[in-house]
């Protein structure tokens, strides 16, 4: 039966390879062909859907609901879209720190640091790495230095990164970080914050100079008198001295002085070679000439060497006594060196008084704090080595006398074992000679006097007592104890952070140096000097003249040990720790260096006191 062509149906093929058609099941060729049959529109299904369900919420109170609450959800999808307070940084990589982070009380422009969050086990396993950017490590096996760099980076255990290969295994380095202000140097951070920083220790004060500064005002006599002495060509004074690099330098001051008593040119002082460590230094290797000569240029004409017209002459020969005066130097000398017009003098070390009138008081001030300065190479070098120590803020300097020749010439014994107590006693027989005064008192009652050098326990035991923190940064000055680092094991034990000039130096620094006991003297007495607290374990000629240079620079402090009355509360074990250190404090609330008038005792030093000839203030002016 024919069909009309309006009602025929429209055939569609596909063409399928047989490849595909075989590999298809039949479930899914007739989904293939469902897929082409036609759908309703998608807009008239709508459409039918929001005609049906205003039919069934024909309720003017349902419809008024249904569009309020399509309302606020479009209005809070667009707060949500334009609200610029977004939880979210715009920048998801970047860090952003409030300035409240960051301020650390120091001004704006303090350097950050950054720390990891995973504090003790990154820095437990920390390692100093010598880059150019500062380390944060762990602070057991800190030695105290960082380098100068704005960003301090936390290092991960060497180990670690060296027997992976990689860092892929490791810790991150900085990953959960936050930024924080860098602390001033010297203080740790946690200290910081708890209020126990270093700096804030009460060990670290400075005593109360009262005002006084240096004033060397000579008066108008000395300085009428000065023109024809510095002009003097007929006149001149030699001097060999000799000794340790400090005792030669305070004959170096006697010597200037009497040149200007005898109103003769000072040839530069001839450095005796020294028997016990022989150092064969000259002048010029331990202190700056030229700067010597022109300081003094108004006082005393120095001069390198005796001119041609006097190279012939036999010198004039003398050894003064101790403690002469001005009047008894010219009377013994004056006529024959004028006479002759060489005068050589040898072992001046006390010779010449300590009360001199006001105008020669401020000339000794005047060779021994600005006069006599070091060397070039050895000051850059104590330079650069104060400058390691004080890179972490503050530190104390200590001048141990614990060596072989200390213990015997004092007649103490260093209390280590019998062994070196038995060294010391055989040294001492063998060298009477050594063994200064008051031969018949015995070990004991020397220490009971105060005449023995403090061990390393005594100075642990009294650091403490003082105030002292653990993590108190100490440079410790003078030759190598005996008994080696074994003898200051005490000290270590309770400051990790203690060191010398050779653990401080970079390779190579010392070698200039090393065979030369005057230098290396020279280097301790440097750092020394800068340093914001100074104590001696026992007295001698450098702390002497620090003690000056230090009151003279303004009376930094300068712990003197109280050593007679504080040995009987040393070996009392009963007394209890609290007690024992308030006991120390107070038989020291004298001795940390406030000044202290020359002339309050008959024969003291002016560079070792030098208010009130010296130095000077407003209630106290005797210029």
């Amino acid at each position: 039966m024919a069909k009309s062509k309006n009602n025929a149906k429209k055939l569609s093929y596909i063409s399928v390879p047989s490849q595909i058609i075989n590999s298809i099941s039949s479930s899914s060729i007739q989904s293939l062909l469902d897929d082409q049959t036609p759908k309703k529109s998608s807009t008239k299904i709508a459409s039918n859907f929001f005609f049906t369900t205003l039919t069934k919420w024909k309720n003017p109170s349902r419809l008024f609901f249904l569009f309020t609450l399509f309302f606020l959800g479009g209005f809070a999808l667009f707060m949500i879209g334009f609200n610029l307070k977004t939880p979210f940084s715009k920048s998801p990589c970047a860090t952003n720190v409030e300035k409240s982070l960051i301020s650390n009380g120091f001004g704006s422009k303090s350097e950050l640091k950054v720390v990891s969050m995973n504090k003790n086990e990154i820095l437990n396993g920390g390692v100093l790495v010598k880059s150019e950017l500062g380390v944060v490590q762990n602070p057991s096996i800190s030695n105290g230095f960082d380098s100068k760099s704005e960003l301090g980076v936390v290092s991960v255990n060497k180990d670690e990164v060296l027997n992976d290969g990689s860092l892929s295994n490791s810790l991150p380095l900085i990953t959960n970080v936050m930024l924080q202000a860098k602390v001033p140097s010297g203080v740790d951070l946690e200290d910081e914050e708890k209020g126990e920083g270093v700096e804030k220790g009460e060990f670290w004060k400075q005593p109360d100079g009262l005002g006084y500064k240096p004033c060397l005002d000579f008066s108008k006599d000395y300085r009428r008198e000065s023109d024809g002495i510095v002009k003097n060509r007929k006149r001149y004074l030699m001097v060999v001295v000799s000794g340790g690099m400090n005792q030669q330098r305070n004959q170096i001051v006697d010597a200037v002085v009497i040149a200007r008593i005898l109103g003769a040119a000072l040839v530069v002082p001839i450095l005796q070679v020294n028997v016990i460590w022989g150092d064969e230094s000259e002048f010029a290797d331990i202190f700056d000439f030229e700067h010597f000569k022109n300081v003094l240029a108004n006082d005393v004409r120095v001069v390198s060497s005796l001119p041609s017209t006097h190279l012939m002459t036999k010198p004039v020969e003398g050894s003064p006594p101790l403690h002469v005066t001005p009047s008894w130097i010219r009377s013994r000398y004056l006529k024959r060196f004028n006479r002759e017009g060489v005068l050589l003098l040898r072992s001046l070390d006390s010779r010449l008084s300590k009360d001199l009138p006001s105008d020669l008081q401020k000339l000794r001030c005047k060779v021994a704090f600005n006069a006599l300065r070091f060397a070039k190479p050895v000051q850059e070098l104590g330079n650069k080595i104060a400058e390691r120590m004080q890179s972490k803020g503050p530190y104390l300097a200590l001048h141990l006398r614990m060596e072989k020749d200390v213990w015997v010439r004092t007649g103490c014994l260093p209390g280590l074992s019998p062994e070196f107590d038995e060294i010391v006693k055989n040294e001492r027989i063998q060298r009477p000679e050594l063994l200064k005064g008051r031969s018949n008192m015995t070990y004991h009652e020397r220490k009971m006097a105060g005449l023995c050098p403090l061990t390393a326990m005594d100075v642990t035991r009294l650091l403490k007592a003082l105030g002292a923190q653990k993590d108190a940064r100490i440079y410790w000055a003078g030759g190598q104890p005996l008994g080696g680092k074994e003898a200051l094991h005490p000290l270590i034990h309770e400051f990790p952070h203690l060191y010398n000039k050779e653990d401080l130096a970079l390779p190579g620094e010392l070698e200039p140096f090393a065979k030369k006991a005057s230098l290396m003297a020279a280097i301790d007495y440097i750092v020394s000097e800068k340093s914001d607290v100074f104590m001696p374990s026992h007295g001698g000629n450098m702390g002497h003249a620090l003690q000056g240079h230090r009151a003279y620079a303004g009376h930094k402090k300068y712990i003197t040990p109280n050593k007679r009355q504080m040995h009987p509360y040393f070996l009392n074990p009963s007394l209890p720790e609290a007690e024992f250190n308030s006991i120390v404090k107070e038989l020291h609330q004298n001795s940390l260096g406030q000044p202290e008038l020359r002339t309050s005792k008959v024969g003291r030093d002016v560079t070792k006191y030098p208010v009130p000839e010296c130095m000077c203030n407003d209630s106290h002016n005797d210029s």
